[in-house]
């Protein structure tokens, strides 16, 4: 395989994924490590990614005052504006971190008057923005690569909270293995939002379906929602709409 290819491939799962591992990209690209390394030097050394420890995050998920592209914005502002209608005055929101949440919160009716339990400072920093809702960002260790709070305190906090509906992010989907993430922290967090709300809703570009990260959080029928930027009728959904409600 080419460099050029080698790299696209690299931009691609960082986009879908946000994160990538060195050791994930020799096995799937069959390439040395120092390979990698230099592809991943190069990436960084033109500002398209950000290098951390094992591998590389993408500059659109990293926080910074400056602007930032979003990948696929308008796909995630199609799934926004989907999610939105499932919230209702006077409901408990528990919120998720990720540039569809952040889309997500940009659109959510001023006049709204809900309590939201966040995990995700840079969330958090959207929402009180909007005088009606009450924020409730909960404390904990600050996860340098996906900015959102972890550790034991945030699932303590968590098990105290009877939300009535949970919306998450994913780095991975599928029919067979569920909800799959890359990070064992963000995954013990995910893990405690679904068990304390009634229902929780995945939203996730199409392009992230039928994929599969090393570490589950959840079985597919313990979701209630799914909701993409693809028509709920396309084929890619038809085995997903049998167990839950696509949107």
């Amino acid at each position: 395989m080419l460099k050029e290819e080698r790299q696209n491939f690299i931009m691609k799962q960082l986009n879908l994924h946000n994160k990538v591992l060195s050791s994930d990209l020799c096995a799937k690209l069959n390439v040395s490590e120092d390979t990698i390394r230099r592809d991943l030097n190069e990436l960084a050394s033109n500002s398209q990614i950000k290098k951390v420890y094992g591998g590389a995050m993408s500059k659109s998920f990293s926080h910074s005052t400056g602007v930032r592209e979003t990948y696929a914005q308008e796909a995630k502002r199609q799934i926004a504006k989907k999610a939105l209608t499932l919230i209702s005055d006077g409901m408990v929101i528990l919120l998720g971190g990720g540039t569809t949440i952040i889309e997500m919160v940009r659109m959510i009716p001023k006049d709204l008057r809900c309590t939201f339990f966040v995990v995700s400072p840079v969330v958090a920093m959207e929402l009180i923005e909007y005088s009606e809702c009450e924020v409730v960002l909960l404390g904990g260790t600050l996860l340098h690569d996906s900015y959102i709070v972890t550790g034991s305190m945030v699932v303590n906090q968590l098990a105290d909270i009877n939300a009535d509906l949970c919306f998450l992010g994913t780095n991975a989907i599928s029919m067979e293995n569920g909800i799959t993430d890359a990070i064992w922290e963000v995954v013990q967090v995910k893990k405690a939002m679904i068990k304390s709300a009634t229902k929780t809703a995945i939203v996730s570009i199409a392009e992230k379906l039928d994929s599969l990260e090393k570490m589950k959080v959840c079985s597919i029928n313990e979701i209630n929602y799914l909701i993409t930027d693809a028509n709920p009728g396309e084929s890619a959904l038809s085995s997903y709409s049998k167990v839950l409600t696509v949107m």
